[in-house]
């Protein structure tokens, strides 16, 4: 059973790949796969060989010819010697150890870009994702060629900080949705699988936290690629929580709005300008009307700071579309 792709892969690059051998490749050299699971690990040394053991007997049961690309992102505790050991084990385990903590947005983009899979596949190693169901999220893009990425979409939260958790996710995702335009079940899912070669224009923008999920979703999403959403069960995770509420909220929130501006800068500024002008219109009609003879200064500013932020729109807009034209 094999995916048929409908780009050409991309040139071989130079990233060092311990093979189930031993041996060190450099980057994707090998043999074109049907799938890439790409498992960012940082201290999962207590659950990553289970996770390992779930994937992999999903994927054997499958079909699909695949590997399981284990990206330790300089773990601090013994997660890259378990990822090691289990080499011996397991076949299809190929593995990345980084030298410096980069992020699991680093270790997906890297990932993805040395993948070999025609198929990607983002989830986490800390037994949260269903990863059994990793073969279905494949069989839909197998099955239906418009669909470009399948999303995990989470049917509960299980996370630290509940309370606030959801209803900053809630507000979020609504904001996401207006600015995009769609509906959207889970904006940051950690579980997904898409068609790498038309995700490669976009790895670059992925930064190196966790809203890298926010921003590949927003991507094909501006982007008019097909995005789909499987309900999916979400455990509460082994182990010890990396996500920080305040910091990783605020890193969604700037995140969703940098792709806005990135793709579509009109959607961002112009409410604004248009609402300001709207406002200053009607400061400009007041003043008349009180003091024909003199205009305020604040009704000057209204108009000025609306007539600047829509010529930034404007600006960025052309930038924009001069960028997607070359």
């Amino acid at each position: 059973m094999t995916v048929t792709s409908r780009f050409a892969r991309p040139a071989t690059s130079v990233w060092p790949v311990t093979e189930p051998s031993g041996e060190v490749s450099r980057g994707n050299t090998g043999q074109p796969l049907d799938v890439t699971i790409v498992l960012p690990c940082y201290n999962e040394q207590d659950h990553v060989l289970r996770e390992i053991e779930r994937i992999t007997e999903a994927m054997d049961n499958s079909g699909y010819d695949y590997e399981l690309l284990a990206i330790d992102d300089a773990s601090t505790d013994q997660t890259l010697q378990v990822l090691q050991e289990a080499q011996a084990r397991f076949p299809r385990l190929r593995l990345m150890p980084f030298h410096r903590n980069g992020g699991s947005g680093t270790a997906r983009r890297i990932g993805s870009q040395q993948a070999r899979g025609e198929i990607v596949v983002w989830t986490d190693a800390d037994m949260t994702y269903p990863n059994e169901r990793i073969p279905e999220l494949v069989q839909m893009l197998e099955k239906e060629p418009a669909i470009d990425q399948v999303v995990g979409a989470r049917t509960s939260e299980q996370g630290t900080h509940k309370v606030l958790r959801v209803p900053a996710k809630w507000l979020i995702r609504k904001v996401a949705e207006g600015l995009t335009g769609t509906t959207i079940p889970d904006l940051n899912s950690g579980l997904r699988a898409f068609r790498r070669q038309v995700s490669l224009p976009y790895l670059r923008l992925l930064p190196p936290g966790f809203s890298c999920v926010t921003t590949i979703t927003m991507a094909f999403l501006h982007n008019q690629h097909e995005v789909r959403y499987l309900p999916i069960d979400y455990a509460k995770r082994s182990g010890s929580s990396k996500f920080h509420f305040v910091k990783d909220a605020y890193r969604y929130i700037l995140q969703v709005l940098r792709m806005v501006m990135y793709f579509n800068p009109l959607k961002v500024l112009m409410p604004p300008a248009l609402w300001l002008l709207a406002l200053g219109v009607g400061k400009v009609i007041y003043d008349v009307v009180a003091n024909p003879v003199r205009i305020a200064t604040n009704t000057i500013m209204i108009v000025m700071t609306a007539l600047i932020i829509g010529a930034v729109a404007l600006l960025a807009d052309l930038i924009v579309r001069s960028r997607s034209d070359g």
